[in-house]
């Protein structure tokens, strides 16, 4: 089984996930994901055999009175899809845009990831300096994520940054500049 929920949009021939990044696709019994990452909607997918996808139907506690999907949730995922299997270049972009914002962290003296995502973290260690540093990069227009115990191990806290193909790299500049200022305000060097 893999979760793709990351690789969706990110990974592969025409961001077919990570599975198909390594063309491995038909070698995963099940593969899930979910449409509220690239595919800029809600719910999510499982995949795999059909008597497989029955069983977990018919006995997953998650699935027992759910109801489907909105219209407007399966729509706005299908256009999603429709626009990463027909515009590859922004799949390239998206990954310019992840490198951009890795180089800029690391110049501007962030500790962070290898840059393996295009969601990348700033590790700050204190959950409240992180909720502290999400706030004031809100007040300045940048929507940034914080990731806090017990999603992290305590001490752990870091800022997620998710990058888009439609950022440009003075997007990317300004987020870095106002990471630093906040950062700087709150005593994080």
């Amino acid at each position: 089984m893999i979760d793709e929920a990351h690789g969706i949009g990110v990974f592969g021939p025409r961001g077919a996930g990570y599975a198909a990044s390594l063309g491995m696709t038909d070698k995963i019994d099940l593969i899930m994901g979910t449409f509220s990452k690239s595919l800029a909607s809600i719910g999510g997918f499982i995949a795999g055999d059909e008597n497989v996808i029955h069983y977990l139907k018919h006995n997953s506690r998650s699935f027992i009175f759910s109801a489907s999907m909105a219209p407007g949730a399966v729509a706005a995922a299908l256009a999603a899809t429709d626009i990463m299997m027909n515009e590859p270049e922004r799949m390239i972009k998206l990954w310019d845009n992840t490198k951009y914002m890795h180089k800029c962290l690391i110049q501007a003296g962030f500790k962070t990831s290898n840059g393996e995502t295009p969601i990348l973290p700033v590790f700050v260690g204190d959950d409240f300096l992180a909720f502290k540093i999400c706030t004031e990069m809100q007040e300045h227009g940048v929507f940034v994520n914080a990731a806090v115990s017990p999603a992290v191990q305590p001490g752990n806290a870091l800022i997620r940054l998710s990058l888009m193909s439609s950022h440009s790299f003075e997007d990317i500049d300004y987020a870095v500049d106002k990471l630093l200022y906040s950062s700087k305000k709150f005593g994080q060097s």
